[in-house]
């Protein structure tokens, strides 16, 4: 099934908020492709989230906006589509976020080897 962004966008903030975290627009000015989210839940994680269609690529920008929030040290989740957005929930349910790119269908890799 194919949806737009703002549509996964929709659905994964329900579901979050549902949890009792918080998904909140991340907005940087001067500093173009950061994270479109930050997702922050009561166990104390927390993670910037860029949101994709199962088709989008992330851009040269975003890919520097996240490594520098991997050279901090910070959790970083890439979501291609609605598949891989139930993936990202059903890891912040069990507690085990890392620094992921989300493809659905459980299939996953380490940003590192992404970006």
């Amino acid at each position: 099934m194919y949806l737009k962004e703002s549509e996964i966008e929709g659905w994964l903030k329900s579901r979050v908020e549902k949890l009792g975290g918080m998904f909140l627009k991340f907005t940087s000015p001067g500093n173009d492709g950061v994270p479109d989210r930050i997702v922050i839940m009561p166990t104390g994680i927390c993670v910037f989230v860029e949101l994709k269609t199962q088709r989008g690529k992330l851009s040269e920008i975003q890919k520097y906006q996240i490594r520098k929030l991997l050279d901090c040290c910070q959790q970083v989740a890439v979501v291609y589509g609605p598949d891989a957005a139930e993936d990202f929930l059903k890891d912040l349910q069990r507690h085990v976020v890392s620094s992921v790119a989300y493809y659905g269908k459980g299939e996953s890799d380490f940003l590192e080897c992404v970006i």
